[in-house]
């Protein structure tokens, strides 16, 4: 029984050539120095998929804000891809202004581990985020019965975005978390007496609060 290629989390987007909508890329050289929200679909001219569509379309300008590309991909080549985009334009009165891989064969969605034996011969719901040095830092798989949500999407790119940048970790729902609210945690919890000691001085300087020595946190 042949395994199912998996990218794993840190691992680098494998290097290819990929033909779209919007013409060939290099994945992920055209997209160096941006964030990347790759995700599959079923197929075109599909129910649920054309609902992610017309969401992730209509969404695209806070991507966009937050420094993120999208680009899907599915197994079917330019021409249903490009009748597919009309029809949602027509019908949803929705333009999709990210580009779609075409795949007919499945070559990029099977070295991508986009594709599962157990569901069948197309694409799952795969979605990668990618980091602008091209490290895939978060991935979902949903199966082609349930459709994604896009807000789940943006909090988690605003999450990472927001780890990166204060070297800091997201509770729960962040930026929205019932019990933390806004706030961020500081992390990794201690792993020595001398950083539990180093952590409540911290908090006994103000650095942070803390519910206890292991769980701390902060405005950013």
């Amino acid at each position: 029984m042949n395994e199912e290629k998996q990218l794993m989390l840190g691992d680098e987007l494998p290097q290819m050539q990929v033909s779209t909508t919007d013409g060939i890329k290099n994945l992920p050289q055209d997209y160096a120095g941006k964030w990347l929200i790759l995700f599959s679909h079923p197929g075109d001219f599909t129910p649920i998929c054309t609902t992610e569509f017309v969401a992730m379309s209509n969404r695209v300008d806070e991507f966009k804000a937050l420094g993120a590309n999208l680009l899907g991909l599915s197994v079917d080549g330019l021409g249903p891809h490009f009748k597919w985009v009309e029809w949602i334009e027509e019908n949803a009165n929705t333009a999709v202004p990210f580009p779609i891989i075409e795949d007919p064969l499945g070559n990029v969605a099977k070295e991508l581990g986009m594709v599962h034996a157990k569901k069948g011969a197309k694409t799952v719901r795969k979605l990668f985020i990618i980091d602008p040095r091209g490290v895939i830092r978060l991935t979902m798989t949903y199966p082609p019965e349930i459709g994604r949500s896009v807000d789940e999407v943006l909090r988690s790119l605003n999450a990472l975005q927001m780890s990166d940048k204060y070297k800091m970790a997201a509770p729960e729902n962040f930026p929205n978390n019932l019990w933390l609210g806004k706030n961020v945690m500081v992390y990794p919890p201690p792993q020595s007496n001398q950083q539990i000691d180093a952590r409540l001085s911290g908090m006994q300087e103000g650095k942070y609060e803390c519910k206890d020595w292991w769980l701390c946190y902060k405005e950013v």
